[in-house]
């Protein structure tokens, strides 16, 4: 009995096979309708009167903006060739070069975050809602979301983690295959009792990061933003920075067992040893997510600092007690005294 999962040979990245319907877009609508319906909730708990257009219209500028960042960013960013600088209309180009629908492969999430709040703050200026205030309760329920997200890349069999001879390591059916010449390919084929011949490329298997990442960034980040956070926010724009925070830290942490996306691999080799991007061999080997993810928790940190000298500086109101007034003294009458 092989140490290790197999991939679910049932699961298929298409709903409907002949039809251009992918599990990974039905978990983004299944995302953006699980942040609407719990912005809605916070809006009535809060009894925060506002038409349900103002809203409906703040998610869609709010997408728009999400969708282009996260496209241009992985394009521009993520992918080391160079073709979308040649060719910039292939960035949204949903075929591939045999004519094939793919729909849109490849998203940023720190891309994605960075176009819907510049989409989201241009909206609330221009209807004059608080930007923190609104942003708190965003940003409350988009992790919840963000876990469908995830799960939708695990469907799709992408984004897969590192090489692993853990027991819950899984064998992706895509993933790359590996030269058994390199003496730690073979070690761990052969701790995982994998037979192969020697020189052969071959499969191994690696951490399901995809469902890690929905577990750290997705259900536990948004238990503790909802539950905990939001509650006892000292001011608005708390939640906010909490968030960038959290899902900073999160994510620097799930990246130790994702694989690096290729050409980008470790920006930051301070280990000083050499490391395949399939295999972990030093936390002090950071990758471009982490590096990534490492402003992400500088951004909240000030955030959170500012905020706090604000509220600390902001000039006090003065109150002034209101004083009953004093009763007029009784004036004594002089009566005759009688002898």
């Amino acid at each position: 009995m092989p140490a290790y999962l197999q991939y679910p040979e049932w699961l298929s990245p298409v709903v409907i096979p002949g039809l251009p319907i992918r599990w990974y877009g039905l978990m983004y609508l299944v995302a953006f309708t699980v942040a609407y319906l719990l912005l809605r909730y916070q809006l009535r708990e809060q009894k925060i009167e506002v038409d349900q257009d103002t809203v409906l219209n703040l998610f869609f500028w709010g997408i728009i903006g999400l969708l282009l960042g996260a496209r241009v960013f992985a394009a521009l960013v993520y992918d080391p060739s160079g073709r979308y600088l040649t060719a910039p209309w292939l960035i949204f180009w949903p075929f591939d070069s045999q004519g094939e629908f793919t729909g849109l492969q490849g998203m940023s999430y720190h891309g994605g975050l960075l176009g819907a709040v510049i989409a989201g703050v241009l909206y609330l200026k221009r209807h004059k809602l608080s930007v923190l205030e609104w942003g708190d309760m965003i940003v409350a329920g988009i992790p919840l979301g963000f876990m469908f997200g995830r799960i939708g890349n695990f469907i799709n069999g992408e984004l897969y983690g590192r090489v692993t001879t853990s027991a819950i390591g899984m064998m992706f059916p895509h993933a790359r295959r590996l030269d058994t010449r390199n003496p730690w390919v073979a070690e761990i084929a052969e701790a995982h009792g994998i037979e192969y011949t020697a020189g052969e490329l071959i499969n191994l298997p690696r951490h399901p990061s995809q469902l890690y990442q929905a577990f750290l960034e997705g259900f536990a980040l948004w238990a503790i933003l909802w539950f905990f956070v939001r509650k006892r926010k000292p001011f608005h724009g708390f939640v906010l920075a909490s968030y960038l925070i959290g899902y900073g830290v999160l994510r620097f942490i799930a990246e130790y067992f994702r694989e690096p996306d290729e050409g980008l691999e470790f920006p930051l080799q301070l280990s000083g040893r050499p490391n395949p991007p399939e295999l972990f061999v030093s936390p002090l080997n950071i990758t471009t997510g982490q590096i990534l993810s490492g402003l992400m928790v500088i951004a909240g940190a000030l955030m959170l600092a500012v905020l706090w000298y604000r509220r600390q500086n902001a000039p006090k109101v003065q109150t002034f007690e209101a004083v009953p007034p004093s009763k007029p003294k009784r004036k004594r009458r002089k009566g005759k005294r009688h002898k």
